[in-house]
């Protein structure tokens, strides 16, 4: 190993060689932040402020109430629980240390720090893409093979299929923060961003970032394609069922089952594709900061009220805690 490092050092470009030997190295960064307008920061701070506690009212809620009723323990309520978990903490990582930002005048945030949120946020944003595919799964398996649902869709294979996304979304994570690790960051230390991603930190580095930036078309690739595709088959095979329905009480069903997981993806992939499917420069790095407000904040509150005002079952299950509570 010590061989190689110096055999790679050897035939590293002499910019990179001169930023090893007289870099001032980073210990923290800047958040620019959302905008650098003093009189938005205080109305970004109450806004941000009502949409966080609202999205931890409405994810813990849900949470609570799919693990109060027992009519709900099935596989579908089995995945939004885990949704509203994910979404719980995704939303955590970012909003609390922005809120902060808002009233200091310097967002500083320490290189641990930043690194920390780097690796959660790879973690969380991979885990809610396995979740809502296992949650295709389950309407494909559910509206095209109902008589085979509770063999295919058994305890043992839900727990599995989260494990699964765990697992993924650990090993992204862990290869995406390994990879940042080593890279140098010299003199420029001012993040273009209300959190550490990962296109504004390589934009940072005085070293090489042509394995980064292979890593990522490698695990991104793979944590979007697979998920996308399993979703994009999964509904066409639901549409076709759906489409081979004589009564049209029996599509509409069909369809209400479907349509807050649908409207739940298209926020979530829809936000991310336009932030991260695109060139990276300082401009499109300024609109992305908006792309990046949906799916690190606004999915995050949006998924409990999709799936509650949408669902018959979570509705019985708040009228009947309601009955309970009042009488």
């Amino acid at each position: 190993m010590l061989f190689l490092s110096s055999l790679l050092y050897k035939n590293e470009p002499e910019k990179q060689k001169m930023a090893r030997g007289n870099a001032s190295f980073v210990t923290e960064f800047i958040l620019a932040g959302l905008t650098d307008l003093p009189d938005l920061q205080l109305p970004l701070f109450s806004l941000f402020l009502v949409t966080y506690m609202v999205t931890m009212l409405g994810n813990l809620c849900l949470i609570i109430l799919i693990g109060l009723n027992s009519h709900l323990h099935t596989p579908m309520y089995f995945f939004l629980f885990n949704l509203s978990f994910t979404d719980l903490c995704y939303s955590s990582v970012f909003t609390p240390k922005m809120l902060i930002n808002f009233t200091s005048k310097e967002n500083i945030i320490s290189y641990r720090g930043c690194m920390t949120q780097f690796y959660f946020f790879c973690f969380f944003a991979i885990s809610e893409c396995y979740v809502l595919t296992s949650m295709a799964y389950d309407r494909y398996v559910a509206i095209c093979n109902p008589l085979l649902y509770n063999v295919a869709m058994s305890p043992k294979v839900c727990s599995s299929l989260m494990l699964g996304s765990y697992l993924m979304a650990f090993s992204g994570a862990t290869a995406h923060t390994g990879c940042m690790l080593r890279l140098t960051f010299c003199d420029a230390n001012t993040v273009n961003h209300y959190f550490c991603d990962i296109l504004p930190l390589l934009q940072l580095s005085c070293t090489s970032t042509y394995v980064n930036k292979l890593v990522v078309f490698i695990v991104a690739g793979v944590n979007v394609i697979v998920p996308s595709v399993t979703i994009f088959v999964s509904y066409g095979f639901i549409l076709s069922s759906i489409l081979r329905i004589s009564s049209t009480e029996g599509r509409s069903k069909a369809f209400s089952t479907c349509s807050s997981h649908i409207i739940a993806v298209f926020l979530f992939f829809g936000s991310f594709a336009f932030m991260y499917l695109k060139p990276s420069s300082v401009e499109s790095m300024g609109r992305g900061k908006i792309s990046s407000v949906f799916y690190t904040n606004v999915v995050p509150m949006m998924n409990p009220f999709i799936y509650s005002l949408r669902n018959k079952d979570v509705k019985l299950a708040v009228r009947k805690i309601v009955r309970r509570r009042v009488f």
